[in-house]
């Protein structure tokens, strides 16, 4: 006989008293299934694309991004764009930004993006919490069929809490590092840490140069036992070097010949220390006192604006020094060509794609040796500098020279630059890393905690925990808002049939 308790004055519960122990064998047997690797049978939807095809559902999830203009926001948008070319699913997950910018957006070719509800803290980055995304990004990969999650930026907290939310699903991981970070000061140690703690369980790490990899390698600790000498460490043989690229018809040299009496030196840059501003503050004068006919345009904003134009002022320089503020990305090349010298002050840079692009619009570059700069161009398009004042001067005297006597040939820097970099080589190399990562076994929940352990005597024990309360707290949320109950996306139409309108459309 079922019996039912009911209190006077109480509203009337009619579930049976043994109803919390069927909940809780239900939540066993849940547990059991994730423990075991199953990805609690999610079910899909109709219309939606299979791995049968090969075409995959990819979440790109970064603080950073669209409306915001960088490196990364640019990096992330051209990959989804040319995967979604090549017949995969994409979508952006991102926080919001004021006033008005929440929920979902719409960006061409077919990219959505969410914008969750979180305010930043400082440089678009989000706090970490760990556990308050977690509702959000279950009912978006639940709905949207995601299977796999490309995270992106070290300072990024909704990428590394997508990896560590991730494996609840079956979903695969894969982590995106775009900058070089130090190991002494108490910033980077706190980074460091967060980063390794997130990579410790992440399927494949893909760097945008060789020194970005062996950077990321030591501050994320991605080495692993040797098979063949188990007291040896290797490095993980699922870290990958792929490059950035850029749009070269975006970037054409301006057909007209720039007079030679005059030598416009362009910088595009966020004006924060680690970009080297201070560099450019004290040689920017040295440079207009020994070059009459040369000019500074400065484009871009920070903290360390306000230096700028203190030296400005001090030196008398408001003819010779232009400052433009925050420019949009579809303005860089309109600001581009009124130069011939583009120049780089960067104390750390793991690739520079404004460097790219200014010597795909036909500029020399003039740049620090710092990170993975050497590794962008050859060597006769850019004249490297030490990050001192008196050797970025030599580097700028010497780059005047060449342009004055005319030794440098935009469109010939164009049509080089145009053959070494294409987006869709680097979706095509991207989407090898994805493949090889869906035909490997997933890591266990054994696994990731013997993982996460060994970050430290201290570390260690404190994401462990994070981890088993962030397992609780998915059960829980499975209970209360139970998969059948979501609105799952249906896909109604087949990418053959979207690109062949993009192509009558052009």
């Amino acid at each position: 006989m079922i019996s039912v308790s009911h209190t006077e004055g109480s509203e009337f519960d009619p579930r049976p008293d043994y109803f919390f122990f069927f909940s809780f064998l239900i939540l066993q047997r849940r547990v059991a299934r994730w423990t075991s690797g199953c990805n609690f049978n999610q079910r899909p939807a109709q219309g939606s694309r299979s791995m049968k095809d090969g075409a995959l559902s990819i979440a790109m999830v970064s603080d950073f991004f669209h409306p915001d203009v960088g490196g990364v926001e640019n990096h992330i948008f051209m990959l989804s764009s040319n995967l979604i070319r090549r017949g995969h699913k994409v979508i952006v997950i991102t926080h919001s930004h004021p006033p008005d910018r929440v929920g979902i957006r719409w960006l061409l070719p077919s990219l959505k993006v969410y914008h969750i509800p979180f305010p930043t803290i400082a440089s678009s980055a989000t706090l970490p919490n760990y556990f308050t995304f977690l509702p959000y990004f279950r009912t978006i990969i639940v709905r949207e069929h995601i299977n796999l999650i490309h995270a992106h930026a070290s300072l990024s907290s909704l990428g590394h809490e997508a990896i560590l939310h991730s494996h609840f699903f079956g979903v695969r991981t894969v982590f995106t590092d775009h900058s070089l970070f130090g190991f002494e000061d108490a910033a980077s140690i706190l980074t460091n840490k967060l980063l390794a703690a997130a990579l410790k369980n992440v399927d494949a790490v893909i760097c945008v140069s060789h020194t970005g990899r062996e950077n990321t390698v030591l501050r994320g600790q991605l080495f692993e036992t040797s098979e063949d000498n188990p007291s040896v460490s290797a490095v993980r043989p699922s870290v990958y070097t792929i490059p950035n690229a850029l749009v070269a018809k975006q970037f054409i040299p301006s057909p007209q010949t720039r007079p030679s009496d005059t030598v416009n030196i362009v910088v595009l840059s966020r004006l924060f220390y680690r970009k080297g501003i201070d560099l450019l503050v004290a040689t920017a004068p040295r440079v207009c006192a020994a070059f009459p006919n040369v000019k500074f345009i400065i484009g871009g904003d920070g903290p360390k604006l306000n230096d700028l134009l203190q030296v400005r002022e001090r030196h008398l320089l408001q003819e010779r020094i232009e400052l433009l503020g925050s420019i949009r990305h579809r303005d860089v090349r309109d600001v581009l060509i009124r130069g011939s010298i583009f120049l780089n002050t960067s104390l750390t840079e793991s690739f520079g794609i404004a460097i790219l692009e200014a010597a795909c619009t036909g500029l020399y570059i003039v740049s620090t040796r710092v990170g993975g700069v050497p590794e962008i161009l050859p060597e006769d398009m850019i004249s490297f500098a030490n990050p001192d004042e008196d050797d970025v001067f030599r580097a700028i005297s010497e780059a005047i020279q060449i342009i004055s006597e005319g030794k440098h040939n935009p469109q010939d820097a164009h049509e080089r630059v145009k053959g070494f970099y294409d987006w869709m080589q680097v979706a095509e190399r991207t989407e090898t890393v994805y493949q090889s990562i869906m035909q490997s076994k997933p890591i266990s929940l054994w696994a990731r905690m013997q993982r996460t352990m060994s970050l430290g005597p201290f570390s260690g024990p404190i994401y462990t925990v994070i981890l088993f309360v962030d397992c609780l707290f998915f059960i829980v949320l499975e209970w209360l808002m139970p998969r059948e109950d979501l609105d799952y996306v249906h896909v109604h139409w087949e990418p053959e049939v979207f690109a062949k309108l993009v192509a009558s459309s052009n």
